[in-house]
């Protein structure tokens, strides 16, 4: 075989839904639908926060953070899901999918860092109220968010560097409208032991260990919540908990199936793997906006002071 088969491929190609080329159009209006309402809620919360000064507080500074975190992984996905939707244009660069997958991941890695600090934030509002304002002051809030940053970028950034040196000789088609690492590490041709190890540490040292900490993290509220004694104080200090806990599910769930999917259904259909990936990271950022406007009261009439004319 000669050394130009081996070659760095110039261009890969995204995959639309598969079996639904004619209908391509009328596919992607609920995505375009679906990106619209992320971007704007996700925008909107960030606004209510920033305007609202009684919002500045450790509960709503980790909400605007999951916030940046979505808007990321939208905008990630959004040029390629679209493109192939709506104008069938499946060519990407290597060195743009590279870029893309290093975005989706870290963008995701910082999701999932952020609803981590938003469970210990709800453990030491429940578990120490008195000293909350003490524990979670606005320095160590920010140190927080700048190390969940760098995490997703260090874990991120090794993906595309191991992948940079392998030798493609095989199909240069992806399972997806956008690029992901359990995907790509498929194409090469040669030993892959490495990346798929280190994918498995990524995964592990990130959502496992985030997981974790959140069940751990609960066990003590509801460990906290059962010895308070007044049935009202206890139905109170878990209603604080429910925005984060339809986060988390919503954040998890998804990602649980996907992970399921690309390890376990080898030989599901391809539509199976298309539509997991896309609601893994397309829901999220829909949803979470939706969830917090409507059971988080001082979002909820932010949202609508934001939106009523002065006049009114």
């Amino acid at each position: 075989m000669s050394n130009s088969s081996f070659l760095r491929p110039s261009t890969l190609l995204l995959t639309g839904m598969p079996g639904m080329a004619g209908g391509n159009m009328w596919i992607a209006m609920p995505f375009c639908c679906m990106y619209l309402i992320s971007i704007l809620g996700n925008s909107t919360v960030l606004l209510v926060i920033k305007a609202e000064r009684s919002l500045h507080k450790p509960m709503y500074l980790f909400l605007s953070m999951l916030a940046v975190a979505e808007l990321g992984v939208s905008l990630s996905t959004l040029p390629t899901v679209l493109s192939v939707l709506l104008f069938d244009s499946r060519e990407i660069g290597f060195d743009a999918c590279l870029t893309q997958m290093f975005f989706i991941h870290c963008f995701s890695i910082m999701d999932s860092g952020v609803l981590w600090a938003m469970a210990f934030d709800r453990f030491v509002a429940i578990y120490s109220p008195l000293q909350y304002a003490s524990v979670l002051t606005n320095p160590r809030i920010g140190l927080i968010g700048l190390g969940l940053t760098v995490r997703s970028v260090s874990v991120s950034i090794p993906l595309p560097i191991l992948l940079r040196r392998l030798p493609f000789c095989r199909s240069h088609v992806l399972a997806h409208s956008f690029c992901l690492h359990p995907n790509l590490i498929q194409l090469p041709c040669a030993h892959v032991e490495v990346n798929s190890m280190y994918g498995l540490f990524a995964l592990l040292a990130t959502f496992g260990l985030d997981s974790l900490s959140i069940v751990l993290s609960y066990v003590m509220i509801i460990k906290t919540v059962l010895s308070i004694a007044s049935k009202r104080e206890r139905l109170k200090a878990l209603n604080t908990c429910v925005s984060h806990i339809c986060a988390v599910l919503i954040y998890y769930i998804p990602m649980i199936g996907l992970s399921m999917v690309h390890r376990f259904g080898k030989h599901a259909s391809p539509l199976i793997h298309v539509l997991m990936a896309n609601i893994y990271l397309l829901v999220p950022p829909v949803l979470n906006p939706i969830v917090y406007s409507v059971k988080t009261k001082p979002i909820h009439r932010g949202i609508c002071k934001l939106l009523t004319p002065k006049w009114h």
